[in-house]
């Protein structure tokens, strides 16, 4: 079956949504972030851990996988969700964003993009039809279109061309798309140019997905015209059909855009900052490398229901950074998608309560007001 989303309740005083997606392998509610499994795996953890905090959905990386193990091998193994012993629902995404990351202007063209492998220099061209045709493969619950993510600061004349090839690229992807049981998303692009934002999302519309996806944010412009380009696009989607912001995954942008009425996230930077030893906690983001914290036996949290905040200190967990251990890295990622799940948590209760707003100033005067590196 196709995706079914469910709008349930629109916050009075925001643009914040409250929601149902079902899918295939299982319904989550809506706000919603999404831990990262780039190489069908969320980087350290196993299924059952990110079970246990509380993972509606995954994301993994159609670029990386069509390189390693491959479509086809994916597709023996009887898809993804079999391939990585996953039974809840999977996103992946289209490779777009390595056009941004990896790719020189001068090998994106109308027809596709051009890489080089990085993982043995093999010349590569990934067109729409190929990314839709990998996706298919993969059987993920949800495909992404092809598009092109342009960076920040672009020209606008620039962003106009791009817009009409990712556009384009959306139309030529539908057509060979051909997988009954997975649904497809469109993406809205346009920069920070609010009239071409607008065209995106009405065009994009027009060409018909099962759900929306903002993408070109989080690519170096600062947070408030992030804001911007979310608030120049959301009004043109339909409120029928799920939401989401592409690799955002601050908690407070996940606050800020859920307002927006975004409901769907994901970033790789709880697992990364993990493994730099970072950890998010309500009072802001804290570097557990700090020497203060090596006689600190107290946890990380005394709010979180995580595994980690049930059953080691601070110290211990600096310990296990310090001296590079594995264990530490997996212990604070646990933690860090379990905080960022639980925001949408509280989110969800903020909306039904028609307090997002106090909920947010709350969360502000506590992350930012103490003496961290969050501020």
């Amino acid at each position: 079956m196709k995706i079914e989303y469910t709008l349930i309740k629109e916050e009075t005083y925001t643009d914040a949504r409250l929601g149902k997606l079902k899918t295939n392998y299982g319904t989550f509610d809506t706000p919603m972030f999404m831990p990262v499994g780039t190489q069908a795996t969320v980087k350290t953890l196993s299924v059952e851990e990110l079970k246990e905090v509380n993972s509606g959905i995954i994301l993994s990386n159609t670029y990386h996988l069509w390189l390693r193990p491959s479509a086809d091998i994916v597709a023996k193994a009887g898809g993804l969700h079999k391939f990585m012993n996953w039974d809840g629902p999977i996103l992946t995404d289209s490779g777009g964003y390595q056009v941004f990351s990896l790719a020189n202007p001068k090998d994106i063209s109308d027809e596709g993009v051009k890489f080089k492998s990085h993982l043995n220099g093999e010349s590569l061209l990934l067109t729409p039809e190929l990314s839709i045709e990998i996706q298919n493969k993969l059987d993920s619950d949800i495909a992404m279109s092809f598009d092109e993510c342009v960076g920040y600061p672009s020209t606008k004349d620039y962003v106009a061309k791009s817009l009409e090839r990712t556009l384009d690229w959306a139309k030529r992807g539908k057509i060979v798309f051909n997988n009954p049981k997975q649904s497809l998303f469109g993406i809205v692009q346009g920069g920070e140019y609010a009239d071409l934002r607008k065209k995106s999302a009405e065009e994009i519309v027009k060409i018909g997905f099962d759900g929306y996806a903002i993408g070109g944010t989080s690519v170096g412009e600062p947070k408030d015209l992030m804001y911007k380009m979310v608030e120049y696009s959301t009004p043109y989607l339909p409120k029928d059909k799920v939401r989401y912001l592409m690799g955002v995954g601050d908690p407070i942008d996940i606050i800020e855009n859920v307002i927006r009425g975004v409901d769907i996230f994901d970033c790789v930077s709880p697992t990364r900052l993990a493994r730099h030893g970072h950890a998010y906690t309500p009072f802001g983001k804290i570097n557990i490398r700090n020497a203060k914290f090596k006689e600190d036996f107290s946890n990380l949290s005394e709010e979180c229901d995580c595994y980690t905040c049930k059953s080691y200190t601070k110290a211990y967990l600096r310990h296990l950074i310090v001296a590079n251990e594995t264990l530490g890295a997996r212990l604070l990622s646990i933690h860090n998608i379990r905080y960022l799940i639980k925001i949408t948590e509280d989110l969800r209760e903020a909306i039904k309560n028609e307090t997002i707003l106090e909920y947010r100033e709350e969360f502000i005067k506590n992350y930012y007001g103490g003496n961290n590196e969050s501020k």
